[in-house]
């Protein structure tokens, strides 16, 4: 199997119970569609990525917004403080500007909120010494 390799340093969130815990941490930085919360660790990084069918009705859709989440996520968090770490989708993208599940500008406006979202969240993290504000 091909592909991108994933971070060491990242590890995955798995159960209910853990993506429940993070959930319950509040939000940490919000953007237009999408929302990463936080969860402080002792040590390491673990990421989730929640992409609901309220928000994203076809799973092509949720599947190609989730791999962006968890591509992007892993390559920022090394970067953030230690924790677990949920991206989750929290408003749709309006079906009639991206006609197509997986179209070309459907993957650029994610892949642009996405950036800035953990732009923003890095500068936060940085300001505040790695505590969560």
């Amino acid at each position: 199997m091909h592909g991108p390799t994933r971070s060491a340093s990242v590890g995955r969130l798995k159960t209910r119970a853990q993506f429940q815990q993070v959930l319950a941490a509040g939000v940490w930085v919000r953007s237009a569609h999408f929302a990463l919360h936080r969860l402080d660790a002792a040590q390491g990084h673990a990421l989730g990525a929640v992409v609901p069918k309220r928000w994203a009705r076809r799973a092509v859709t949720r599947n190609a917004i989730r791999r962006q989440m968890l591509e992007l996520g892993e390559r920022a968090l090394p970067l953030a403080p230690a924790g677990a770490y949920v991206l989750r989708l929290c408003a749709p993208f309006d079906p009639k500007v991206f006609e197509s599940a997986t179209s070309e500008p459907l993957r650029r406006a994610v892949r642009s909120e996405l950036e800035a979202l953990l732009r923003l969240a890095l500068r936060r993290a940085a300001a505040a010494g790695g505590q969560p504000s």
